[in-house]
């Protein structure tokens, strides 16, 4: 593996600093929307990867991937409540919201790692998704990455334990958000990953949820649910085998379980960074994209209701993500991007996650978004 693709994901240090420096709610603001931002970032780029893999091949790496897709999701909601019970408001039925890609992910623009849309591929796991997930600290199992080297950026790890420690020093008086927005099913998530936050210690503990789960702790690859944090789930891909306690291992843990198989066959080759204006709009394949198009908007506007009054719409938001899947199964990445008979050689159309004007709705965009870049640009 090289060298860059062992740095670190990282935050910019000015980001890191006026964090830190926060002295009151509304200072954490930017920083809690941002963290919002960066949970959904990940998540186009998992569902590609997740929707590129052909029915019957690669079951174990899709039901990885889609462990982690339904985390994201989850770390977003964490990152929304915990900004509603701050007094804040997230943002999430907004142009600037949607990233665009390929580029950075959000407090990531001077690191240098550009993450696209793409099928599935063991470099792209290795290489992008691996390093989106990088903890703090990574252990070194049989088979795992050699560890980074010197960095001078902070770690996402490092950007929420900053957040945690703002929100202990400012204390309980900074808890003035109405209870009533707080977004929780456990239908969905279990209550002890998903529950309210209305304190300093539920805050603290549903931060920590994203954390352990992301990245694991200093000492256990698992989370406290028995799986791998995201990075070593995404490992086991790499490695073709689970992660399992190993007593013969040093670390005690090697990625010598179940078989993991990837066959590069089993993987639809489609548009990379696909964007709508990249199909003709005459083409099965244009309409199939437009509707996702529409379909992702869609899901926006749902979120951005859930996490803003009306906490009881998370299933139904929730559903949308599986009215996309549909969508983009059978209306997207079997229609041949060119709008020609398939062959063995045809590439496909593939989901673009753009913002579609016809699903916006009439408060689209019409609550200012303020991220911990525009705070750290002020400076």
């Amino acid at each position: 593996m090289s060298t860059n693709a062992a740095r670190h994901l990282s935050l910019r240090p000015d980001i890191l600093q006026r964090l830190k420096g926060a002295a009151c709610a509304a200072d954490l603001w930017p920083f809690l929307q941002s963290a919002v931002e960066l949970e959904h970032s990940t998540i186009p780029p998992y569902l590609s990867a997740l929707y590129s893999i052909k029915k019957g091949h690669n079951v174990a790496a899709a039901q990885i991937i889609h462990s982690i897709v339904v985390e994201e999701m989850l770390h977003m909601t964490i990152a929304a409540n915990v900004l509603n019970a701050i007094g804040g408001r997230p943002v999430i039925n907004h142009p600037k919201f949607i990233p665009t890609y390929p580029g950075p992910l959000p407090m990531n623009v001077d690191d240098g790692l550009i993450v696209g849309l793409a099928p599935l591929s063991l470099d792209l796991v290795q290489n992008v998704f691996m390093r989106i997930e990088l903890p703090e600290t990574p252990q070194h199992f049989p088979r795992l990455l050699k560890a980074p080297g010197e960095r001078g950026y902070a770690t996402i790890g490092e950007f929420y334990d900053a957040i945690i420690a703002r929100i202990v020093a400012l204390g309980q008086g900074i808890f003035t958000g109405d209870p009533a927005r707080q977004v929780v099913d456990n239908a969905w998530f279990p209550p002890d990953q998903l529950f309210p936050v209305t304190d300093v210690a539920s805050a603290v503990r549903a931060l920590e949820v994203i954390k352990r789960q992301g990245e694991g702790t200093s000492h256990n690859p698992f989370d406290g649910d028995g799986q791998p944090a995201h990075y070593y789930r995404f490992e086991e891909i790499v490695a073709g085998h689970r992660l399992v306690r190993d007593p013969m291992a040093p670390q005690g843990y090697s990625f010598t379980g179940a078989p993991v198989p990837f066959e590069p066959e089993g993987v639809i080759q489609f548009v990379e960074n696909s964007h709508l204006s990249d199909y003709a709009p005459d083409t099965l394949a244009y309409s199939g994209v437009a509707q996702a198009n529409y379909t992702y908007t869609s899901l926006l506007n749902a979120l951005h209701t859930t996490f803003n009054g009306e906490p009881n719409k998370l299933r139904a938001s929730l559903g949308l993500m599986f009215e996309l899947r549909l969508v983009v199964l059978e209306k997207v990445v079997n229609q041949p991007a060119d709008g020609s008979a398939p062959t063995d050689d045809t590439l496909y159309a593939a989901p673009a996650f753009q913002f579609a004007p016809a699903a916006a709705t009439a408060d689209f965009a019409a609550a200012p978004m303020v991220t911990a870049e525009t705070v750290a640009a002020q400076s």
